[in-house]
């Protein structure tokens, strides 16, 4: 561009740039940053806490057998209780004082009272505690 007497005057070659411009279709915005590459990143977590998780499965594995012996062994001592508990005699008039003073269910005060080997006394100070 040149300048004459203050006004600018465009020169030719002036022109054809702004022609470029003009013919080169609309202005592109400028490229956002990619957000996949972030992305990828995270797949690359994801995989190895998979792979963590894959080889915690077999401490996962022994885990749960423990557990399950535990559970049968609870399971066995329970029932050898229940036994135990079916073998102690109660008197009927023992069992309908608790339930009518304690205002609790059959079951409850056979089990009070088997708990307590037949004792009507330590029976309910127990269910009064």
């Amino acid at each position: 561009m040149r300048q004459h007497g203050g006004i600018s005057m465009a020169t030719e070659g002036d022109v054809e740039l702004e022609l470029e411009t003009e013919t080169s279709g609309p202005e592109r915005p400028p490229e956002k940053p990619r957000k996949h590459d972030s992305g990828a990143a995270d797949l690359e977590r994801v995989t190895d806490y998979a792979e963590e998780k894959e080889i915690q499965s077999s401490n996962l594995e022994t885990a749960m057998s423990v557990i399950g012996d535990r559970r049968s062994r609870e399971q066995k001592a329970k029932q050898e209780r229940e036994k135990e508990l079916a073998k102690v005699t109660i008197k009927k008039e023992d069992l309908e004082l608790i339930m009518t003073e304690m205002e609790i269910s059959r079951a409850a005060a056979e089990r009070s009272l088997r708990e307590h080997m037949g004792n009507v006394v330590e029976a309910l100070i127990a269910l009064t505690n």
